[in-house]
Parts: structure tokens; sequence; C-alpha cells
């Protein structure tokens, strides 16, 4: 990963001119929460530059992610998940997505292709309504979608069960003339009710989303964020809504973020990705120190929750839970600098820390201009 750090970027070098019929912009990446808007960023890059995990609303502050190709330099802008906000966090964080929503060149509506349009999604659709710059409406997950073999396994099972179903209503008619039938009919047979279920077509799933995008006048682009199918194909896409114009950023950057803030991002994935439901959202991390030797990197950061209650659970009996955090955050961190690292980790009780405009500022998480 190119050198990720708080000073200048003269160490990139000048940024070039750029050739003839080269185009570049900013791509805005948005949708719910956990549809793999970060997943896909950090494909598309190339690097580990936004945290995943299963647990919705990971990501927190607008983070840039930036692809530079012979032809184009997209610069991807990963936002939280838009979702109806319950303290001053949730707060910034949908107005953030919203500000990036007019400040960008394109914008790619992410949705999961797993499963059919939601209510969230045509939330998020109402808001686009009169946005006047190129949408495309991302169909996600495509590797989740049942493939033909659950299909046709599914049909023939439907098949086989049609002389069962013949049987079923034959016996029905005759129940209903016998004078001591149950007055609300017997109950269908299981194969009958088989023969009632919606096929596995991935197409049930997509019809909901083209039927939102036809609504819109929206291009569609379908893919996997996970194994890269159809991604290339986005790319392209995406690139031909880009006007013609000059390089951003130096080509061999991945990102503008500084390295301290990738640091406690990573530290602040691993707390969710071991502690799950136990300590939600309520968890900020704070790197206090970065001391950077020949052979070593050495970190000090504090993980800031809400209540007594969840710093036992950081923590762990002996230590143990708060050793796992370290090891798999240390493991990333030296992903990231390419080196050895030292990681120290402290858990500091900060009532309320979500509540406070004044907290969340300190913590770097600011209303967008």
């Amino acid at each position: 990963m190119s050198e990720l750090n708080d000073h200048d970027q003269a160490g990139f070098g000048l940024i070039p001119a750029s050739p003839p019929g080269f185009r570049s912009g900013f791509v805005g990446i948005i949708g719910r929460p956990n549809v793999g808007k970060s997943t896909l960023m950090n494909y598309l890059v190339g690097q580990k530059i936004a945290i995943t995990s299963p647990v919705a609303q990971t990501t927190r502050n607008r983070l840039r992610g930036i692809l530079t190709t012979p032809t184009a330099q997209l610069i991807f802008v990963d936002t939280p998940g838009i979702h109806k906000p319950h303290h001053q966090l949730g707060k910034v964080l949908v107005k953030n997505a919203q500000v990036a929503i007019q400040s960008v060149d394109v914008l790619l509506f992410v949705v999961d292709g797993s499963v059919e349009a939601g209510g969230g999604d045509r939330f998020i659709a109402n808001l686009l309504t009169h946005c006047q710059i190129p949408i495309i409406l991302g169909i996600n997950k495509a590797d989740q979608q049942p493939g033909q073999d659950a299909v046709e396994a599914q049909e023939s099972e439907g098949t086989g069960d049609a002389d069962a179903g013949k049987q079923q209503s034959d016996v029905e008619s005759k129940a209903s003339n016998t004078k001591n039938a149950d007055k609300t009919g017997l109950t269908p047979h299981p194969t009958a009710i088989r023969k009632q279920a919606t096929p596995l077509s991935p197409h049930s799933f997509d019809r909901s989303y083209q039927e939102l995008a036809a609504s819109q006048q929206w291009n569609i682009a379908k893919f996997s964020a996970l194994t890269g199918e159809g991604l290339e194909a986005l790319q392209q896409q995406l690139i031909q809504h880009l006007q013609p114009g000059p390089y951003y950023y130096p080509p061999d950057l991945v990102t503008d973020q500084p390295e301290r803030f990738i640091m406690g991002e990573l530290i602040r994935e691993q707390v969710l990705l071991l502690t799950r439901e136990e300590v939600p959202h309520s968890t900020a991390i704070g790197i206090d120190r970065v001391e950077e030797e020949p052979t070593i990197t050495r970190i000090l950061a504090t993980i800031y929750i809400e209540r007594s209650s969840q710093k036992g659970i950081l923590i762990g009996k002996g230590g143990e839970m708060l050793k796992a955090i370290g090891s798999a955050s240390r493991q990333q961190i030296q992903k990231l600098v390419a080196g050895k690292v030292y990681l120290e980790l402290f858990v500091k009780v900060q009532p309320k820390w979500r509540q406070s405009s004044a907290r969340l500022a300190e913590l770097g998480y600011r209303v967008e201009p």
C-alpha cells in the first residue's frame, strides 16, 4: 500500500499531466447499511482501505478510495449506510451521506441482490428522485443468488408432485360433498403447497430492482463485490459517465485518508467482528501515539465505550478478548505499514459519547462540508 501518513504527498512525486481522452471524477457509493459498499470499494482499488463487518452501519466517515487506470481516475466516496438515525452520531452519518450525494459526478446506488427490494431501498430511491447527476443501480451479491441447479431441482420437484396434487384435489372435491366435512375445507397436502412456492430464479430477486430502476430511468449493473464478477463491466460503465479531466491524485495513491485513521478503523473492525451484538456501535477508537522505528512501529490506542458493563465484555475473562482484538488488529495493521507492529490497547468508558457533538468532533466525526 502507498504510504498513508499525515505529512504532505511529496514522496509520491508530481501529479502527471493527463493524456488525451483521459477521464476523471468522483463516484458516490450509497445504499442501505451492510449491502457491501465498503467491500466493493476495497475490491475496486485493489487494497483494504475500508473496514467490513456483518454488523450494519460499519462505515462512519466518508472514505475516499482512488482507482487509477491508463484511461481514467475514479475517486470513490464510500458513505455510511443511509438509515433512520437514533442518536447524534447517526444524524452526523446520515447527513454526511446526503452531502456526498450532492458533491459527486456519478452515483452508484448499491443494493443487496440476495433479497428483494425493501422499504429502505425505496426510501433512498425517493431521496434521489430529483438528483440531477447520472445514477447507476448496482445489484451486489450476485454470488449469493440461487444458481440454476437450485431452480431446476425445484422445478423437477414440482413436476413430480403433479399426480399427487391431482389426487389431493380429488380427495378435497369428495370431502366437500360429504355431510360431515369440515366447513373450512381440508388442509392442503404439502406437495400442493410446494407447487405454489415462488421460483428460486435470480430473476425473482432482480425484478423488484429492475422495476425500481425503470421508475427512475436508471441504468443497472449486476456484480459480486466478493468474487469480482461483473466489476470490470461496472468500472467501464462508471467511466463512461465521467467527463474528460485531470489526475486529482498521484496515480499510485489508493486513499486520501491518513494512516492513523485507517489504523483506528482496522482496530474497530476487529471489535465489531469479535464482539458482534454484545458491543454494537458504541465503540470509537483513538490512536494515542504512533512511534516509527527502523524495525518496528509502536502504536498505543484507546477503545472508547459508553457503559461500564461493556468494558468487561471488551476485556474478557483474564483479558482474553482484548488480547484477541489486539492480535487480530496487529495482523491487519502490519499489512498496512508493511512491517512489524507492536500494538497496545486500552479501554476507557466515555458515557454518552455518541450524543455529544463536542466529543464526536474530538473523535473525528464531523459533518462534512
